[in-house]
């Protein structure tokens, strides 16, 4: 028997932007409906070479909105991550198919391609939940939201996010019942530390106590995290300058009924006010660095 809960940490980091609302004029879905070339994260056109305010010059950032404005710095803060209860978004979700996590590289730029169809493609619309007067708000009280943690799955997610960090507090099931999963992490997770750099590193251990599935787990998860890599990621939503985050997982201990000592290793390319655009999992126990046999690949669509 597999542990389901030991994919939970590359499937959190979806972008959740506000591609499915905004307002004012000047609306687009996808890069192309504009004349600037990017779509911004509220669903409208970011300024171009001829509107009012760009000088005449298009290299000029994104305009402000009430969400995010990139200003292309090298870094990723909390405020240029649309990390918000209430956000959804699209992704195109495809497991067990096939795609080199290397990517090309030409000229020094290092390039991944995830605008094409992959077998077995299914799109599915993502949601942060507030926790409001859900069963499980109670044993998260500093919980920011909770998502689903993979397109296999039911569980949820539940994180905490503010400056320094976005980090796993717990995973439940949707509903409360005696056949369900409750577990905490002690101490939470660190799923991504703030801000996002090129180079940089994050390590965390956690204690994972309560039920799965109705039984009774107690064991360890550690996640090791470096940006390792920079360059353009291309979705069906668009292309995104990126910064790619490696993920490995470790599990170790007693998973009551059985024994399970394993690892996952996952990518998250990672832009400004988008999040993570594309995500991608490996199959149990991958031991090399790059693969292309992944569990589960994800990136956003308009």
């Amino acid at each position: 028997m597999q542990n389901r809960l030991a994919i939970v940490p590359f499937m959190l980091l979806c972008s959740i932007t506000a591609c499915s609302g905004g307002g004012g004029s000047n609306l687009c879905d996808v890069n192309a409906d504009c004349d600037s070339g990017f779509c911004k994260a509220d669903g409208t056109c970011g300024p171009s070479s001829t509107d009012d305010g760009g000088a005449g010059d298009d290299t000029q950032p994104d305009g402000n909105t009430d969400l995010c404005s990139p200003n292309a710095d090298g870094m990723i803060t909390q405020a240029e991550l649309p990390l918000r209860a209430g956000k959804m978004a699209r992704f195109r979700v495809a497991t067990d198919a096939t795609f080199d996590t290397a990517g090309t590289t030409t000229g020094g730029m290092r390039t991944w391609d995830l605008s094409g169809a992959l077998s077995g493609d299914t799109d599915e619309p993502i949601t942060l939940d507030a926790p409001g007067t859900a069963y499980w708000a109670a044993d998260f009280p500093t919980a920011s939201y909770a998502t689903p943690i993979s397109a296999s799955s039911d569980l949820l997610g539940i994180f905490h996010v503010d400056a320094t960090a976005v980090t796993l507090l717990g995973v439940v099931s949707p509903t409360a019942g005696s056949s369900g999963t409750n577990v905490s992490y002690d101490p939470p997770a660190t799923i991504l530390s703030l801000p996002v750099t090129s180079g940089g590193h994050w390590k965390s251990t956690s204690n994972v106590v309560g039920t799965y599935q109705g039984s009774y787990v107690n064991y360890d998860e550690t996640y090791e995290s470096n940006v390792d890599q920079t360059g353009t990621m291309k979705t069906p939503y668009g292309s995104f300058p990126v910064m790619r985050i490696a993920t490995t997982l470790d599990q170790t201990g007693i998973v009551f009924p059985y024994t399970k000592f394993g690892g996952y290793h996952s990518f998250a390319w990672t832009a400004e006010c988008f999040g993570s655009v594309a995500n991608v999992t490996s199959q149990s126990l991958e031991d090399s660095t790059e693969f292309n046999d992944p569990s589960e690949v994800k990136r956003l669509i308009p």
